[in-house]
């Protein structure tokens, strides 16, 4: 049997990222936010999920290291954004499914 090329390794590692309903949940958070002009800071992320602090910043840290998710410290706060780089990847990768 052949092995999994790259674009297969790719695919299922953002699919991993986006295996829980809370990370998805994240993304439409910051896209709305980004449509709004606001950004986001990690407490709204929080108050919307209504999740424990750490559980969300387990949510943030998977989804950062795909790539999905950006952070940039604001003074005490970190702003968060979608990372669009992966979303365009991932996007190009399910096209081809």
């Amino acid at each position: 049997m052949n092995e999994p090329s790259a674009s297969d390794e790719a695919l299922a590692a953002l699919a991993k990222a986006l295996s829980h309903p809370s990370r998805v949940r994240v993304l439409r958070l910051l896209a709305r936010h980004e449509a709004a002009g606001r950004p986001c800071i990690g407490c709204d992320i929080v108050a919307d999920l209504d999740l424990a602090q750490s559980t969300v910043s387990e949510h943030l840290r998977i989804l950062k290291a795909a790539g999905l998710v950006e952070g940039e410290v604001d003074g005490p706060r970190i702003c968060y954004r979608l990372g669009r780089d992966a979303l365009a990847r991932l996007k190009s990768l399910v096209e081809v499914l």
